[in-house]
């Protein structure tokens, strides 16, 4: 019967010849270092290295990048809009703000040349301002925030800061209603500042235009001329500007002349006007006055008016030695 043989243990196990590998592999590793850091021969090895790495690490961090930048767009972007959002808003309440001014400082030059008129001519007149606009081809009406208990009445004139514009027609306790010059049912007397010729404008409906109908196809008038007030019929004192001649043309019947005539007052734009207290005639402004009359220095003296003082006694004598 044969009998078992022994195994022999080999000279270099599994675990001695790792040992060995590793105690080869820091021997090279040492003399490399040696050498590295003696001569640098690995410098370029790790530069060519490090440079084919530097894209992988890129491309592996892209991912990460493109989620932050996108976070950051999107964020950058609503802030952009909440932004712009908020300079529109801004910008819309500026522009808001100057509209307003400009109109203030509008209203305050209507102020501004009422104020002027009325202290100009010396006028009882109270302030008014418009709260509604009638306009059509048959009504031309305005009401006004003045009425019966603030002393208005019916038959008083209104004027702007530049002409008449017409008189009141109906009261209420806090409001009025005006009927404007250019009402197909107004009339207003008037007269030729440059010849004296006397007429009545009518209202035509047109808020540009009014007429003097029934002159004489001779009558000395032309554009440009301007008609104030006459004060005859003693309802509009005399001497407010009424309008401008524009044009002239026959009648229906063509017997008479007709004046084309631009209202003075601003009728679309006047948002303030004048309610003219009751006035004792003659009332005309006194800026035409002076060149009516002759100048301060070629006005009579008393010692030159005391030989007309006389002159009725001397008219007297004869009329006293009739028998």
């Amino acid at each position: 019967m044969a009998l078992p043989q022994q195994e022999s243990t080999p000279i270099f196990s599994d675990a001695t010849a790792g040992t060995l590998r590793l105690i080869a592999y820091l021997a090279l590793a040492a003399v490399l270092m040696v050498l590295d850091h003696r001569n640098g021969w690995l410098h370029q090895v790790r530069y060519a290295t490090a440079a084919a790495i530097v894209p992988v690490y890129r491309l592996a961090a892209a991912p990460a990048e493109w989620v932050h930048d996108a976070g950051t767009t999107l964020t950058q972007r609503r802030k952009l809009v909440d932004e712009n959002r908020q300079l529109h808003e801004a910008l819309l309440l500026a522009e808001a703000r100057l509209d307003r001014l400009d109109a203030v400082t509008r209203q305050n030059a209507r102020l501004k040349e009422l104020l002027d008129t009325r202290r100009l001519l010396g006028l009882h007149a109270q302030l008014a301002r418009l709260i509604n606009v009638q306009l059509g081809p048959t009504r031309d009406r305005i009401m006004l925030n003045a009425g019966a208990d603030e002393g208005v009445h019916v038959g008083q004139v209104v004027i702007d800061g530049h002409g008449v514009m017409g008189q009141i027609t109906e009261t209420l306790p806090h409001a009025s209603i005006v009927m404007l010059v250019i009402d197909p049912d107004h009339a207003v007397p008037v007269v030729f500042s440059r010849t004296g010729l006397r007429g009545i404008a009518h209202g035509t409906g047109d808020p540009d235009q009014l007429t003097v109908p029934n002159l004489p196809l001779s009558a000395d008038v032309k554009a440009g001329d301007t008609l104030v007030t006459s004060g005859l019929g003693g309802r509009f004192p005399a001497g407010f500007p009424v309008g401008t001649v524009t044009g002239i043309q026959r009648g229906s019947s063509g017997m008479f002349a007709e004046a084309l005539v631009k209202p003075a007052a601003h009728l679309e734009r006047s948002g303030e006007v004048l309610l003219l207290q009751d006035q004792p005639d003659p009332v005309g402004p006194p800026a035409p006055a002076p060149a009516v009359g002759p100048p301060a220095s070629l006005a009579p003296t008393s010692a030159t008016r005391k030989p007309a003082a006389a002159a009725p006694a001397t008219r007297a004598a004869p009329a006293g030695t009739r028998p």
